[in-house]
């Protein structure tokens, strides 16, 4: 740059910054996530075979709902944490709401089932792959969340990054919901949610140093 062009620049003054471009990054970031979550489903793994007929069933819609909710909810708390020296407030307990909901749904289920029952209704058939899935399906949306939430210089960087893993981890729960052939809700209240928390853990683990500014 020529010292006449710096001094113009210079002459302008600061320039505003828009409040809106860090919620604008941290949302494409999720829409980029899902993208990519869905992508390895289609490419990896397959979507369920009677996925049409499944559709017909509300446990199918639940369990989509359940973890497409925590994504939501994830948005604006994530939002909120980028903001320099925010606090979550009340925002911090949205997530645990559906997380309660399910775990409600799985205790009433396991609470009429018979006990010899009951653990079929815990494993399934793919107890052993689900959280594994979910995590490996949230990679891609993870670093993209986190180097979201890297651009809107958070403080609170455990919090943070611990956010951005329960963005992406919910993101890759849904994306795995079209493959999943379990609908139980004790199934989902386990290993779904050990998943999806699981990314998160990983989040809080990496923020203080990936989010360090």
């Amino acid at each position: 740059m020529k010292t006449d062009e710096l001094i113009d620049l210079l002459a302008r003054g600061p320039v505003a910054a828009d409040p809106r471009a860090a919620g604008r990054t941290w949302g494409m970031a999720a829409a980029l996530g899902a993208v990519c979550a869905t992508v390895l489903v289609l490419l990896a793994l397959g979507l369920r075979p009677d996925l049409a007929q499944a559709a017909h069933a509300p446990m199918f819609w639940g369990k989509a709902g359940f973890v497409a909710a925590l994504a939501l909810l994830a948005l604006p708390l994530g939002r909120r944490l980028g903001r320099p020296g925010a606090r979550a407030g009340l925002l911090a307990w949205a997530p645990a709401l559906p997380v309660l909901a399910l775990w409600a749904l799985a205790f009433a289920a396991l609470g009429s089932a018979a006990p010899q029952e009951r653990a079929a209704l815990v494993l399934g058939t793919t107890w052993a792959v689900c959280p594994v899935a979910i995590v490996v399906l949230s990679l891609p949306g993870f670093v993209l969340a986190m180097r979201a939430m890297a651009r809107m210089a958070p403080t609170r960087l455990r919090a943070a990054g611990a956010v951005a893993g329960l963005l992406s981890g919910a993101i890759g729960a849904t994306a795995y919901s079209l493959h999943c052939p379990e609908m139980a809700a004790p199934f989902l209240a386990v290993w779904y949610v050990g998943g999806v928390l699981a990314v998160a853990a990983l989040g809080a683990l990496l923020g203080p140093r990936v989010l360090r500014w």
